[in-house]
């Protein structure tokens, strides 16, 4: 097991405090949700009390995981706060104001992003991890905790969504050894499949149909918006944007790729980038104060969907160029675009 210090000295810390806050970035995806769950279930069998708190709701889609309906958007007094997946207090799903009323005397940050940040009181930061998800199982592993039912659809659920159904090149043999010991302890692939990836809303398929027909490619890059008109016309939700990005990257010969979501704020956009082989987006997604994985990042941008988009464009461009140099083949139709000029 990697990283064998850091957990040794997380559970000691756990050992000697009795009641704990889980929290995680603003509108949580599956391992922000599972993991968190997870760890609530684990911390509880290790005789503890906890906490998750999300401001944003759970997306339906994963309203299947046990522990769900405990989720609260506040909370009082505890020995101590974890953050998961999270570069800073303030980018958690968390009231700042109410965390500092009731401050507690331990932070702790579990990340696994290349740009995480050492912001906690303890920090334990794994950019090899496939997922949060699965730091946390290795968490449960070291403390000697049976994996419950309910703990390993949990984490299965964020490993599964974070590795992107264990394509990204995260994934390694231990990834697959983890998801088969948590089926081996009651997780259902099949069913938390069908959970997440076939019980879509009709508005998310609907705005899935906008962002198809809004692609542009230009050789090894495409890119996709979708304007808040267009989210109010079908009755989208900011989760029903979920996954359009992979749709994106999933054109032959496209290296890069980035999904561009207007805000209700005036020249305001989230990007969600993705890239495939060794394309890193999360430096291109650092640059305008983002951050994520290696090939799957995210960051917010100001200006016209224009401007936003030639930006972006450019930056994509400029990272495919040593796959070009390197001889690698990212040839691919180019549609006429009206935002390249």
């Amino acid at each position: 097991m990697k990283n064998q210090a850091s957990i040794a000295a997380l559970l000691e810390l756990i050992r000697e405090r009795s009641s704990f806050v889980i929290s995680s970035h603003l509108r949580p995806d599956g391992d922000a949700i599972g993991s968190a769950l997870g760890l609530m279930h684990l911390l509880e069998a290790m005789g503890k009390q906890a906490t998750v708190c999300f401001v944003d709701p759970i997306p339906a889609n994963f309203q299947f995981l046990d522990g769900r309906e405990r989720v609260r958007t506040s909370f009082g007094a505890v020995d101590a706060a974890i953050f998961l997946e999270c570069d800073s207090i303030e980018r958690s799903s968390m009231d700042r104001a109410q965390f500092d009323a009731v401050r507690p005397a331990l932070v702790i940050n579990i990340d696994h992003h290349r740009s995480g940040r050492e912001f906690a009181d303890f920090n334990w930061i794994d950019p090899e991890a496939a997922a949060v998800g699965c730091m946390i199982y290795d968490l449960a592993v070291a403390a000697g905790i049976p994996v419950s039912r309910s703990m390993a659809e949990c984490l299965y659920a964020a490993i599964l969504t974070d590795t992107g159904s264990f394509n990204y090149p995260s994934t390694s043999a231990s990834t697959f050894a983890m998801a088969e010991h948590l089926v081996q302890s009651g997780a259902n692939p099949n069913r938390i499949a069908a959970d997440v990836y076939f019980s879509n809303p009709p508005s998310k398929v609907r705005l899935l149909g906008i962002a198809l027909s809004n692609i542009q490619i230009d050789g090894a890059v495409s890119w996709s918006h979708v304007t808040v008109e267009e989210m109010e016309r079908v009755g989208a939700s900011v989760e029903d944007c979920e996954g359009v990005a992979n749709h994106l990257i999933g054109i032959a010969g496209v290296e890069a790729a980035a999904f561009l979501r207007e805000l209700p704020e005036e020249n305001q956009f989230r990007l969600s980038l993705r890239s495939r082989r060794a394309l890193d987006v999360s430096v291109i997604a650092e640059k305008f104060g983002g951050g994520g994985h290696r090939n799957a990042s995210g960051c917010s941008m100001e200006g016209t969907l224009a401007e936003v988009t030639r930006r972006i464009v450019a930056q994509m461009r400029e990272a495919c160029l040593p796959l070009r140099d390197e001889g690698a083949t990212i040839e691919a139709p180019t549609l006429p675009s009206i935002l390249l000029a």
